[in-house]
């Protein structure tokens, strides 16, 4: 089966509560998974279809305290001559389960197809309460829905922004306070929860030239995000500095090297100290690692390439072994993980496994 990476997203690799790691792409007729067999590996079942006819190639994925696994794309459909668009999802309750049945959250605007055929790659994160989507509308603006704690969900709504470009990202804190961010022609736009549970609200933007696709954002501290895009003249990496104030004009600093596409950003300590670790597609198109000191993102990174040529964006997380693992899919649309190997220091990657 195809795999499909035209709008590639980072947080494709996650652990469920039983430690097992799955990894999740949208291919041909669907969403391919491949989950491992036994938390830490090494064996992995899969590439198995999860059928979703009509799903597009932007896949967003979104995980809650609880281990649960919220998908979430655009699906299209020919009805009666036309062509519906709609946002879908549905959840993974427990590793190498069946998800539930894919449900319609419709459009922002409803029955209006032709505008419903405008919009974006759907972002998703999870709070305190459930799960919040958002996605560019057809005007260019951001539209979000959300659902409550009883798992009803509210109406679309109009979060404002203009000249938005693809590649929404939206993360929660372990707080569970969610941050969205929405690259534009001339910005960096922003919304943010003051508190768990409340108003996703907007604030001020960050004057930049963000390259369209190429946002990628990641848990940084207890409650911290931090986010990351490209500039869109030369490709290179670029971060928001820590906010001095509500007040305050918003900088952006480099944080050095140059690749394509969105990031992967991980939380994790080494050697017994919290750090950052950062992986991107790097312009040889070869995976690149680099470890920051938590709290140091806006230092410039110090990468190092390894494996071989991929697709798409790669994506970071920790195993059942308390290993930083490394994923990408092949050109070939196959999966490939490097595991941080126990015992070295620092981040010491051991050999690539095809899957």
């Amino acid at each position: 089966m195809a795999v499909r990476t035209a709008t590639p997203v980072t947080g494709w690799l996650l652990r469920g509560s039983d430690g097992r790691l799955t990894a999740y792409a949208p291919a041909e007729g669907g969403v391919v998974r491949w989950t491992e067999t036994r938390p830490g590996g090494p064996d992995w079942t899969g590439p198995e279809l999860l059928a979703v006819p009509g799903l597009e190639p932007c896949l967003s994925i979104a995980q809650g305290p609880k281990g649960y696994v919220h998908l979430v794309g655009v699906r299209r459909r020919d009805v009666d001559g036309r062509t519906e668009t709609d946002i879908v999802y549905a959840t993974q309750f427990q590793s190498g389960r069946p998800p539930t049945n894919w449900r319609s959250l419709g459009s922002p605007h409803g029955q209006d197809w032709q505008r419903s055929a405008q919009i974006g790659a759907p972002a998703a994160a999870v709070d305190s309460a459930g799960l919040h989507v958002f996605v560019r509308n057809s005007g260019g603006g951001v539209c979000g829905r959300r659902q409550d704690a009883r798992g009803i969900w509210g109406p679309w709504a109009d979060m404002k922004g203009s000249h938005v470009l693809d590649g929404l990202t939206a993360v929660a804190t372990p707080a569970r306070r969610v941050e969205l961010i929405a690259p534009a022609a001339e910005f960096v736009l922003r919304w943010r929860q003051d508190q768990a549970g409340g108003p996703v609200r907007r604030v001020r933007n960050v004057p930049a030239k963000p390259a369209s696709g190429s946002s990628a954002s990641g848990v940084t501290g207890d409650d911290r995000v931090t986010h990351f895009w490209r500039d869109a003249a030369d490709g290179g990496l670029q971060t928001l500095l820590p906010d001095a104030g509500e007040d305050d004009e918003p900088s952006v600093t480099s944080v050095g090297g140059t690749g394509t596409g969105p990031i992967a950003v991980l939380r994790a300590v080494l050697d017994g100290h919290e750090c950052t670790v950062l992986a991107q597609r790097s312009a040889s198109g070869l995976p690149a690692v680099a470890v920051c000191p938590s709290g140091d993102e806006t230092l410039s990174a110090q990468w190092s390439e390894t494996g071989e040529e991929f697709a798409g964006a790669p994506a970071l997380a920790v195993d059942g072994n308390g290993r930083v693992t490394v994923a990408v899919l092949g050109t070939d649309g196959r999966l490939r993980v490097a595991r941080q190997q126990a015992g070295e220091p620092g981040l010491a990657l051991g050999p690539w496994q095809r899957v």
